[in-house]
């Protein structure tokens, strides 16, 4: 594989990236170093590895909460509903 390393960031060419795509991912993920792909000599597109799944929004505020009391109940007692009677 033909990564170029010029000044602080890999570069590719296009079509060598075309070809190694997967291998260069895995790299880019192993080593968690940036490389970019160029199209004569220009740069196209950045590959950076991705951050973890910290930023997943589920759960995120998991134990930051507390219950006190019934939450299933109702507020108001059954015999104030008019819709029961």
């Amino acid at each position: 594989m033909t990564i170029v390393i010029g000044g602080d960031l890999k570069h590719i060419p296009a079509g060598e990236f075309k070809s190694r795509c997967l291998a260069v991912m895995d790299e880019v993920q192993a080593t968690g170093e940036s490389v970019l792909v160029t199209k004569h000599g220009k740069p196209v597109v950045k590959l950076v590895p991705a951050k973890g799944t910290d930023d997943y929004i589920f759960g995120y505020m998991a134990g930051k909460a507390k219950i006190v009391g019934d939450i299933v109940s109702p507020v108001t007692p059954l015999d104030d509903w008019d819709s029961l009677k």
